[in-house]
């Protein structure tokens, strides 16, 4: 029985594989066919040109015109050829959020992912998915845990390179690096070698790595609970402790998709760090000192997540005209005239406010907005061992005091 709805279907997205029109089916053959216009990037065009016979439009340049050519093109029948599977990193994602699903029909195709782990036969459950597409490589950094298997979509010719240099450079260079070249397509080639020793040349563009990661002692593996140890972040005594800043992280209680301003964020070990939680999380890091801010720059790349947002200014004037967040962390400048009350006025409902204090007068300050807008404060006080004469004792950090306040 025909579809009801298939008059209104004038997109269609045709995943297509390195082996062209063979592996497609009786159905996208058709939808390309039968396509006003059909649009893609050039070797997907030239992979599909037999069956094309509507006009065939390459992307813009740059891409980010293209999804006004395809709404432009409304009414008629129009086909977009994407690699693979279109919603796996691909511009089926793109044109979901503009075209409703009931005017559109999708057929995909097997995704780079997928074929590559049926080479290296790595079940997809148990693999670490990465694209690093036009991405920064540091982005690999918070999956490199022993025994990983990894597979990364990379940008270009250069990146099995470059990542192999990142391995060894950060501990990993006896990992074993596969290079899947023009996978599914008659050009198809699969080689390795260690990260440490990668020599391969002649690497074509349209390549994917598979990592089976191996740490040396000393290695920089960033452990998934929060607080992660202190001598791993770029600072100069300006950062929340890692006993402080695992509280801390909890207080925030992260969300899917949240947003933190981190104000004061000294060396942006909270911000960085409530970003590793999930992927969907972003932050911006407020600093004043521009030394600190470089650092914050620099420890975000390192722990592979170089999207942090920097703002370099003193609040509460640097906050102006900043998105909303969804929470807030305050672990310097909380003492600041009018700090405190820009960052109540500019959180979201239902949004937390976390604020640390050392000093008697912040804490003074907390304890008259605990009693008259309410919220929670706790005192946290660690003790660590040390060498007392010949002997040990325990030498304790100066106790911090904690308001932690959620908008109604």
């Amino acid at each position: 029985m025909p579809d009801p709805a298939s008059t209104r279907r004038w997109l269609s997205i045709v995943g297509i594989g390195e082996d062209g029109l063979e592996g497609l089916g009786a159905g996208a053959l058709d939808l390309i066919a039968k396509a006003d216009v059909v649009f893609g990037g050039e070797r997907h065009l030239t992979l599909a040109a037999p069956a094309i016979r509507g006009e065939a439009k390459p992307w813009p340049n740059p891409f980010s015109g293209a999804v006004d050519a395809v709404l432009a093109m409304r009414g008629r029948k129009v086909c977009v050829l994407a690699s693979g599977d279109p919603f796996f990193y691909g511009v089926g994602s793109v044109l979901a959020g503009h075209v409703p699903p009931e005017e559109s029909l999708v057929i995909p195709a097997p995704s780079a992912f997928s074929l590559a782990a049926s080479r290296m036969g790595w079940p997809l459950p148990e693999t670490t998915l990465v694209s690093l597409h036009g991405r920064a490589l540091d982005r690999i950094r918070p999956h490199l845990h022993p025994g990983a298997h990894i597979l990364a979509l990379t940008s270009n010719a250069e990146g099995p390179s470059a990542l192999a240099r990142l391995l060894a450079k950060t501990g990993f260079g006896d990992s074993q690096i596969t290079v899947l070249e023009a996978v599914g397509g008659g050009n198809e080639r699969i080689r390795m070698s260690s990260a440490v020793d990668f020599d391969l040349a002649d690497i074509v563009a349209l390549n994917l790595v598979a990592i089976k990661v191996v740490t040396s002692p000393g290695a920089r593996v960033l452990a998934y609970t929060p607080g992660l140890a202190d001598d791993l972040f770029e600072h100069d005594g300006q950062i929340t402790k890692r006993e402080i800043r695992a509280v801390t992280l909890s207080s925030l209680a992260p969300l899917r998709g949240e947003l933190l301003w981190d104000v004061g964020a000294g060396s942006g070990s909270v911000a960085i760090e409530w970003m590793l939680a999930d992927s969907s999380l972003r932050a911006i890091a407020i600093e004043a000192h521009s030394d600190r801010a470089a650092r914050i720059s620099r420890n975000a790349a390192a722990f592979g997540v170089p999207g942090l947002e920097l703002i370099e200014g003193r609040a509460p004037e640097a906050l102006i005209g900043l998105e909303a967040p969804d929470a807030i962390f305050i672990g310097g400048g909380a003492s600041h005239e009018g700090v405190i009350d820009s960052c109540i006025a500019a959180l979201k409902a239902g949004g937390r406010l976390v604020a640390n204090a050392v000093t008697l007068e912040t804490e003074s300050d907390f304890l008259v907005r605990h009693g008259r807008i309410g919220g929670e404060l706790v005192r946290i006080a660690v003790s660590r061992a040390d060498a007392i004469g010949g002997k040990t004792g325990w030498r304790p950090a100066m106790p911090v005091t904690q308001w932690v306040w959620r908008k109604s």
